[in-house]
C-alpha cells in the first residue's frame, strides 16, 4: 500500500542557542504523515518542545529544513503559517477579558470571516468538544474548570478548520480522570476531522493509548520510532525499554490486585 504523503517533515534538523552551546536538537529527521497521530515522548530537556516550535516558526532551525505540506517553512510568512496550524498547549492561554465564544473566534476573526459564519463555527465547536452551548458560550475563562478551559483551548485550535494540529503537553496539568476523558475525546476528533496531529507528552501510557506512531527523543536525537505495538515488542534502545516497563508494571500490579482473594 502506498504510504500517505508527508504533511510535516524534519530533514536533518539541528537547533542550538548560541554557537558555544551543545545543540538542543541534533540532526533530527522525522516525518508526520497525512491523518497520522504522532506522539513525541522523552525526558525534560530532550528537545521535544523545540521540535514542535520549529513547525510553526516560533523558532527557526540552525541547520536542516522543516517542511509543512512539502513547503520549507522558512519560505512561508510566519503569521499565515500559524493561522493554518492549530496549536494546543498546557497553559491554555485563553484571554481572560474575552468570553469563551470570543476566544474561540480569534483566528476566524483575523482571517476576515463574517459574523454569522464565526457564530455558527463557535456553536459547532462548543458542541464538538462536549461543552454546553447555553451554559459556556458567554462565560469567561475564570469561570471554567481546568478541563473545561482545555476543551476551549482545543476548540480554539480547530476554529479555522486547520488540517494540522500541534499539541504541547495539552493535558499534563489535569487530574487523571479529566486527562483521560480529554485524550479520548481529542483522539475521536482527530479521526472524525481527518486531522494530522503531532503531540508531545512525557507520559508513556498516554502515548501508547493515543498514538498511531511514537517517536522517542533523548538528548536532542530521535532514538526510536514505531507504532505502540512495535515499541512494546521491540524497544530498540535500553532507555525505551525502561519507558515501556512502567506501563507494564502498572498493568501487572492492577492484574494482581484484581486477582487477589477478598478477605472473609
Amino acid at each position: 500500500m502506498t504510504p500517505a504523503p508527508a504533511v510535516i517533515s524534519f530533514e536533518n534538523v539541528s537547533k542550538r542557542y548560541g554557537e558555544a552551546t551543545a545543540p538542543v536538537l541534533d540532526r533530527v529527521s522525522l516525518t508526520v504523515r497525512e491523518r497520522e497521530f504522532l506522539v513525541v515522548v522523552g525526558p525534560s530537556g530532550s528537545g521535544k518542545t523545540t521540535l514542535l516550535r520549529l513547525v510553526n516558526r516560533l523558532i527557526d532551525p540552525s541547520e536542516g529544513a522543516v517542511r509543512v505540506e512539502g513547503e520549507d517553512v522558512q519560505a512561508i510568512d510566519a503569521v499565515s503559517l500559524r493561522r493554518r496550524i492549530g496549536y494546543v498547549f498546557q497553559g491554555i492561554g485563553l484571554f481572560p477579558h474575552m468570553t469563551i465564544a470570543e476566544n474561540i473566534a480569534i483566528t476566524p476573526k483575523l482571517l476576515g470571516w463574517d459574523s454569522a459564519r464565526m457564530a455558527a463555527r463557535v456553536d459547532e465547536l462548543i458542541e464538538l468538544v462536549r461543552l454546553d452551548r447555553s451554559k459556556h458560550r458567554e462565560r469567561y475563562p475564570s469561570q471554567l474548570s481546568g478541563g473545561e478551559g482545555q476543551r476551549v483551548g482545543v476548540a480554539r485550535a480547530l476554529a479555522a478548520k486547520p488540517r494540522i494540529v500541534l499539541m504541547d503537553e495539552p493535558f499534563g496539568a489535569l487530574d487523571p480522570l479529566t486527562r483521560e476523558a480529554l485524550g479520548e475525546d481529542y483522539r475521536r476528533l482527530h479521526d472524525e476531522l481527518s486531522l494530522t496531529t503531532a503531540m508531545i507528552t512525557h507520559d508513556m501510557l498516554e502515548a501508547l493509548l493515543l498514538a498511531d506512531r511514537i517517536a522517542v527523543i533523548r538528548d536532542g536525537r530521535v532514538i526510536a520510532e514505531g507504532t505502540p505495538q512495535e515499541l512494546m515488542n521491540d524497544p530498540q534502545d535500553a532507555y525505551v525499554s525502561e519507558l515501556m516497563a512502567t506501563p507494564r508494571r502498572h498493568a501487572e500490579r492492577l492484574r494482581a490486585l484484581a486477582d487477589r482473594p477478598r478477605p472473609n
